[in-house]
């Protein structure tokens, strides 16, 4: 009798058929199939060809060559393609059979689907992939969360795949029930939209204030990355700028529209911090800006009609780049702070049993935003696991201090020079808010109280002790029962 195959997948586009050639390079025979079977023939007679794949043309084929207990994981479009999969594949399974998501799928949705499937018998996981292509196939990291008992199945297999850090630790860990998987793998992607944008800041101003050429950038890019900011992001921003357009002869980068697209994990990281209440600025800002980009004609009609100032730097340009850099780096620890924040009320939230450090381990190899200093965010939980924000960190504190007057500066010369910097001004305004005792918020719970009898708390009382002003005489005694949302 035929070997059965380790694991199934359903979806052979890019990461699906990357996903699986990874599986079979580690030693597992993989079951395939896509909706569209050319395909699988294409793959199997490919890439796939004297390899231990089993190519299946229906999804009764796929149940039948893959062993007891099954894990079957999907590898297709988030949304209703992921709902309409599994109606086809849970009513032919057998108890404690496995269905994976391992797509960008929203997390309520994947609340949803393990609580179904559960009730079917089933298991069921939702689990974050990130790296790409590459990573696909060399070593992703992945982020998995669903029914718990699961994990002991398909640990074997998604630690032998993922990418694996200097020590050899495996950058895929179980991260919690339900959701769980798929939340921290969104805020990964709120984090990468902030990482991106913050690059973005920091090529603009020396390209628009300091005049500076991509080859020029280049170098300074690729200098950073032997440093402190050292990550995927930045190593990929330095070969970017020095690839050559063939047609034109110019810079790539010069040639690309500047018009930039969206597939909605920034969205919903920013829905989430509002649903939550976490401050999460940074990451917002960085989705507004790729909307504001969006809307091209609009600016360039308005660029004939609006105007700001003329830019005009006298300050001495290398030190002008350092301070860019250290204004990256503050910035950057400001988004992460505030990623974690929104974890740490998510965790509260739905009871999730989230490890901060090893979600910082997940992402320092394989993932998108992995970057040297996550290994400074693991020491920081490990010493404090209870630890209330990365910027109380005594490594943090110090980064910061020596690099915030360089950050300000840098905030302060794009505002002269009309260039905008959503990013690193909103990591600055976030810093500077969380590290104040006193904010402006008495004089806006007074207004609020003022128009709509919202109440207040006093300095000079216990908390949880709400207070009423007749403001005007026309104020009654009756107040409002709607303090916080």
């Amino acid at each position: 009798m035929a070997k059965k195959a380790d694991i199934g997948l359903v979806g052979l586009a890019v990461m699906g058929e990357n996903l699986v050639l990874n599986m079979e390079s580690k030693g597992f025979t993989v079951a395939v199939y896509n909706r569209t079977v050319e395909k699988v023939d294409n793959f199997v007679n490919g890439r796939g060809a004297g390899k231990n794949f089993i190519g299946c043309k229906s999804i009764d084929e796929l149940i039948e060559n893959v062993a007891a207990p099954r894990k079957i994981m999907l590898m297709v479009k988030a949304g209703k393609p992921v709902d309409d999969f599994i109606d086809m594949i849970a009513p032919k399974l057998e108890k404690g059979d496995i269905l994976i998501d391992g797509g960008n799928s929203h997390f309520p949705d994947t609340v949803r689907r393990t609580r179904k499937l559960e009730e079917m018998g089933l298991r069921y996981i939702g689990t974050g992939v990130s790296g790409g292509e590459e990573g696909a196939l060399l070593g992703p990291s992945m982020m998995p969360g669903g029914s718990t008992t699961a994990w002991p199945e398909v640990k074997p297999i998604f630690q032998a795949i993922c990418a694996k850090v200097e020590d050899g630790s495996p950058c895929c860990e179980w991260v919690g029930a339900d959701g769980a998987g798929h939340f921290v793998k969104m805020v990964h992607n709120g984090i990468e939209y902030g990482d991106m944008e913050m690059i973005c800041e920091a090529y603009n101003m020396m390209k628009n204030v300091l005049g500076m050429s991509a080859a020029e950038m280049h170098e300074v890019f690729k200098e950073w990355n032997a440093g402190e900011l050292d990550s995927y992001l930045i190593e990929i921003t330095q070969a970017i700028l020095k690839t050559v357009d063939p047609e034109t002869g110019k810079p790539v980068v010069d040639v690309i529209l500047d018009t930039a697209g969206q597939k909605g994990t920034g969205k919903w990281t920013s829905e989430s911090a509002l649903d939550l209440g976490a401050p999460a600025p940074t990451i917002a800002e960085a989705v507004f800006a790729r909307c504001l980009s969006a809307i091209k004609e609009e600016r360039v009609a308005a660029s004939k009609v609006l105007t700001g100032p003329a830019i005009n730097f006298t300050g001495d340009k290398k030190e002008f780049i350092e301070d860019i850099r250290k204004a990256l780096y503050a910035s950057k620890i400001c988004s992460y702070a505030q990623g974690y924040q929104l974890m740490k009320l998510a965790a509260k939230e739905y009871n999730w049993d989230l490890n901060y450090g090893e979600i910082a381990l997940m992402w320092r190899g394989g993932c998108i935003i992995r970057a040297r200093f996550l290994g400074d965010i693991k020491k920081a939980f490990d010493k404090n696991p209870a630890l209330a924000n990365l910027l109380m960190d005594d490594f943090f504190k110090k980064v910061i201090d020596d690099c915030q007057a360089s950050w300000r500066k840098v905030v302060a010369q794009a505002a002269l020079s009309g260039v905008p910097v959503p990013a690193f001004s909103s990591a600055l305004n976030y810093y500077d808010a969380y590290r104040s005792e006193v904010l402006p918020a008495n004089l806006l719970q007074a207004q609020r109280d003022y128009f709509g009898a919202h109440t207040y708390e006093r300095v000079d009382r216990a908390r949880g002790e709400f207070f009423h002003t007749a403001w005007t005489e026309h104020s009654g005694n009756t107040t409002s029962t709607t303090y916080i949302a």
